[in-house]
């Protein structure tokens, strides 16, 4: 997978307010704000900044947090990357093609993986199905 990266000027000129803070600069939209807390949607998640291919709507669930959450990535896209900010220790997840904040990743999901993949809205652009 070949890294796209951009400065941080050309990030801000691309993309609007909200998600230039959120998947630049490791900000997060409030809770029950987003656009993608229905499970019903089906297709492909993909990266805002990038459009790589990151979840699929299979591996998405409600889990009553504020953000949509999902147990299982794709193959290779996510990073992983330890963030003790705010006073809390907790695994960060971004995008592997551009660097984009996605959200974090907990131990409290559901099975196959008991993982909670909890991601920002803003950073994500759905491809129906």
């Amino acid at each position: 997978m070949e890294k796209i990266v951009k400065t941080d000027a050309e990030w801000q000129a691309l993309l609007d307010p909200l998600t230039y803070q959120v998947t630049r600069k490791s900000a997060t939209e409030r809770p029950w704000t987003g656009k993608y807390m229905d499970c019903s949607e089906l297709g492909t998640y993909c990266c805002v900044c990038c459009g790589t291919p990151l979840f699929v709507s299979d591996a998405k669930f409600e889990s009553g947090c504020g953000w949509p959450s999902f147990f299982e990535p794709l193959a290779g896209v996510i990073l992983e990357r330890l963030d003790t900010s705010h006073g809390m220790v907790r695994t960060e997840v971004t995008c592997a093609r551009c660097d984009a904040h996605l959200g974090h990743v907990f131990n409290d999901g559901p099975a196959p993986t008991g993982l909670r993949y909890c991601i920002n809205s803003v950073c994500l652009v759905l491809e129906s199905r």
